[in-house]
């Protein structure tokens, strides 16, 4: 499976913001941690308050903090906001000869492992790890 860059950002600062709901970043303040601009990773924190998992304010002391359930908000429902659904990808050059069908199997196999490995790590669970193994970047 491979994750869009607006993916992997809203990973990131769904994350970075789930680490402790009771603080509000900026976009610029995300945007510079993760070394992107603060138009694009904007466009990802709207999609991210879209599905209610942040709120943003605005204003001098504004910026956004986490409003979903880190206990029950998985990888994969993030993933799923910027992500087509594998059997929802438009055709490929390819796709309609024997060779395209039999690894679109082999590729739909492995989307729907990465999927299911993706639906059972909550932010949480991640987050713990982080804590635990001590990869998070400060």
């Amino acid at each position: 499976m491979r994750l869009q860059t607006a993916t992997r950002l809203g990973l990131y600062a769904a994350l970075e913001l789930a680490r402790d709901p009771g603080v509000q970043l900026s976009a610029t303040d995300l945007a510079a941690r993760f070394g992107v601009s603060t138009h694009h990773l904007a466009k990802v924190l709207r999609e991210l308050a879209r599905a209610g998992l942040i709120a943003g304010e605005r204003g001098a002391t504004g910026g956004y903090r986490f409003t979903g359930n880190p206990r029950r908000v998985t990888l994969m429902d993030i993933v799923a906001l910027f992500e087509v659904e594998p059997g929802r990808r438009p055709p490929e050059a390819g796709d309609d000869t024997d060779i395209g069908v039999a690894l679109a199997g082999v590729l739909t196999e492995i989307d729907e492992i990465a999927e299911a490995t993706l639906r059972s790590i909550t932010l949480e669970t991640l987050l713990r790890q982080i804590r635990r193994t001590g990869a998070a970047a400060s």
